[in-house]
């Protein structure tokens, strides 16, 4: 059983797709990675996801069962845009009211897990305005984990948080997932953080899917590079193009790629003249491959006349 089935999913505004017969699939367990650029419908497949919008046409299931179903709305948690608290009111209090609202038997202990779940359990009477940006996202995951949701949709949680602060949420979703067998939908701009935890990843491109994968497949489909730095980098650059089929000079280094034998491209450096000052092998992550996908779909777009 996956924890999202999406199929034929559409919603418009004023004639104009936001999500355009979207499919998509979220296994138990997973932590899915939502990626696309601004304005390409991820936030607005979290709100249909949620109820907070009405799609004009399509299926959502959650858990095998209509998203509209009472029995499994409650164990959907979401913290989308903001969390919605009471500036004056205390980060307890805030919890407290939302524990009411949910209806909580002992909202007292359930809040206190929470609290111990984001590392907030010694900041329980701050109030909420005097929190840092770190601890208002955390508090906001705090709330959507009340009732212990079996799905869990964050928008830009990680979003402008410190080095510390993206540690402490990496941290956090790890242990959702591992420790309380909690599903994590997430979306972020932020993709060097969501490779280290996502096993999962959907990108989106003007309201469609276009391709899921799981890190393991992102990972074997990763092509493979070689980084080389030379004392004359772009006549080494002219000799490396001679031999290789796709060489690049990036990030300070000229990169080979699809190559996996080094030793033939220092070999034939050395031969024209040139000697090796630094080599290294690596293979794109998540942010380049996601770039290099993108920059296919926007040359299949145009050669196809649009």
């Amino acid at each position: 059983m996956n924890a999202i089935e999406i199929r034929d999913l559409s919603k418009s505004f004023r004639g104009m797709y936001a999500v355009d017969h979207l499919n998509m699939t979220v296994p138990v367990g997973a932590i899915y990675g939502f990626i696309g650029e601004n304005g390409s419908g991820k936030s607005t497949t979290e709100k249909l996801i949620c109820g907070h919008l009405v799609p004009d046409g399509g299926e959502i299931k959650l858990f095998g069962k209509d998203y509209t179903d009472a029995g499994v709305r409650v164990r959907v948690g979401a913290l989308i845009e903001n969390a919605g608290c009471f500036p004056g009111s205390s980060v307890w209090d805030n919890l407290m009211m939302q524990a009411i609202n949910l209806g909580l038997e002992n909202p007292a202990e359930e809040i206190d897990r929470v609290l111990k779940i984001v590392r907030m359990e010694d900041s329980a009477r701050i109030k909420f305005k005097s929190c840092s940006l770190g601890m208002k996202q955390r508090i906001g995951i705090a709330m959507a984990l009340l009732g212990e949701p079996a799905l869990l949709i964050l928008d830009e949680p990680i979003n402008g948080l410190d080095t510390d602060g993206m540690r402490i949420m990496r941290e956090i979703l790890i242990d959702i997932t591992q420790k309380y067998g909690c599903t994590v939908l997430i979306s972020s701009h932020i993709l060097g953080e969501l490779e280290k935890i996502a096993t999962h990843y959907g990108i989106i491109r003007q309201g469609r899917m276009i391709q899921e994968l799981s890190a393991k497949e992102m990972e074997s489909r990763a092509r493979v590079f070689t980084s080389v730095k030379t004392k004359h980098m772009k006549s080494a650059k002219i000799v490396l193009e001679q031999e290789f089929d796709d060489v690049r000079e990036e990030d300070g280094y000229l990169r080979v790629y699809d190559v996996e034998d080094t030793e033939a491209i220092v070999e034939h450096l050395y031969k024209n003249g040139h000697v090796v000052g630094e080599i290294k092998k690596n293979k794109i992550g998540l942010e380049e491959y996601y770039i290099e996908l993108m920059s296919k779909k926007e040359e299949e777009y145009y050669a196809n006349g649009k």
